[in-house]
């Protein structure tokens, strides 16, 4: 398909598109002549990536192209490629490591990863900004008198395993494999918050069956 049409299928204009291939987000297309080049289904599945990340997950160019560097990062595998993408995205800074908050819930956190089992806790606490994440809630809640310990933690962790089996199960229906490091990205973006919304809406139906409308 040529720039027109590709504009035309994607609802993206083409002024956004030659911005897009500028920077280094699309691929260019293949060259028909000095002046017209045509592209393929592979630019519209990326440009409707690129699209999302950026309108709807309100990215930044830049942020774009350092994800879509790892996402297009054949010579990693799997696992790392997918880390590297998913890690690209904005994350929390750093947590104080003096703050006696931080401490603890470093070390509730901790625990939990190793009531789990979980094989690679060592690398999620070294490298992981998930892990610097949940350090950072557990820690503004305990200074807030909430102390959330390892032992309340872990049954919201098996859950959260069980949803990430039903994840990568969801990927790996796709078929190449810078489609399935796409599709998580995606589901970085827009999965995340739809399972927010149903947490939500599940809290709201469980107060109303135990509590009723009073």
């Amino acid at each position: 398909m040529r720039l027109a049409e590709l504009s035309g299928a994607s609802g993206v204009s083409t002024a956004t598109i030659k911005y897009y291939l500028r920077e280094g987000l699309l691929p260019p297309g293949r060259q028909i002549n000095a002046t017209t080049a045509e592209y393929d289904a592979e630019h519209l599945r990326r440009l409707r990536l690129v699209r999302a990340m950026i309108q709807v997950g309100g990215l930044p160019v830049t942020t774009v192209r350092e994800v879509l560097g790892h996402v297009d990062d054949d010579s990693l595998g799997r696992t790392i490629r997918l880390g590297a993408a998913l890690w690209a995205l904005p994350q929390v800074p750093e947590p104080d490591a003096e703050d006696e908050y931080v401490r603890a819930a470093r070390r509730e956190t901790d625990e939990l990863l190793r009531a789990l089992g979980w094989s690679n806790a060592r690398l999620l606490t070294t490298v992981s900004p998930a892990y610097r994440s949940l350090v950072v809630a557990v820690a503004a809640l305990r200074r807030l008198g909430h102390d959330w310990d390892a032992e309340l933690l872990l049954p919201y962790a098996r859950l959260m395993h069980r949803a990430a089996e039903l994840d990568l199960d969801f990927v790996e229906r796709r078929e190449s494999e810078a489609e399935r490091i796409e599709t998580a990205v995606l589901g970085a973006i827009l999965v995340d918050p739809m399972l927010q919304a149903l947490h939500r809406l599940a809290q709201e139906e469980e107060s109303a069956r135990r509590y009723g409308f009073e």
